[in-house]
């Protein structure tokens, strides 16, 4: 079983979307191989990806379930440096770490990183991201390589592992409730006073008609 959850996982884009259900493309294989997922819930690979889980698992072909989306071409991040309020919370979001950027800084999207998982778009406060088209006319696995979802699964991997050593360092030593308290609270003025910066510029300068 865990031969055939390889060789399912690698015919997966590595786009680490979860628009399938699972958290990442190594869960959905393993839930193929067990036979407790369907082969067509994975819309980065498109109906070519179907294709290929099919002769994998001796399954009938399937078109797309659209409830997990639909196939289109590959898109990539883009962020709105003037309205970025540099709060990192995309930069977590994103499973290949293609986002740089620090706290209270313009981040920017490493086109090369990006798998258009669009994970970063709900996260944002100021919906300063959005999705530029890549490859137009081109979906599916027309529109990606083996050679980048190699390098995808690569660094999905080092940001699981980035994940794991940030989680030890803030649980060793360990943080008294009143400091986490008071952390959060900091951040949480920040993002505040950020939005609300934000919020001013959209509305513009005020009418000085009658002042």
């Amino acid at each position: 079983m865990q031969a055939l959850a390889d060789r399912i996982d690698a015919a997966l884009p590595q786009t680490q979307c979860t628009r399938c259900g699972y958290p990442d493309c190594r869960a959905y294989a393993e839930a193929i191989a067990l036979d407790d997922a369907a082969i067509n819930r994975c819309p980065p690979g498109g109906a070519e990806g179907v294709e290929r889980l099919a002769a994998l698992t001796g399954r009938a072909f399937l078109p797309l379930d659209p409830t997990c989306g639909e196939e289109g071409p590959r898109a990539m991040a883009v962020i709105d440096e003037a309205w970025c309020i540099g709060c990192t919370l995309c930069l977590d979001a994103c499973p290949t770490d293609a986002i740089l950027g620090i706290n209270k800084r313009m981040h920017t999207v490493v086109e090369a990183h990006c798998t258009g998982c669009e994970l970063c778009i709900p996260v944002c406060p100021v919906d300063c991201i959005s999705l530029a088209v890549e490859t137009p006319g081109l979906s599916g696995w027309r529109a990606w390589s083996a050679t980048q979802a190699e390098a995808a699964r690569r660094r999905y991997g080092a940001h699981r592992a980035r994940q794991a050593r940030d989680a030890a360092a803030t649980a060793l030593p360990p943080v008294a409730p009143t400091d986490a308290e008071a952390a959060a609270a900091r951040k949480r003025a920040i993002i505040e006073a950020a939005l609300a910066r934000a919020a001013a510029v959209r509305r513009g300068p005020p009418d000085s008609d009658g002042a």
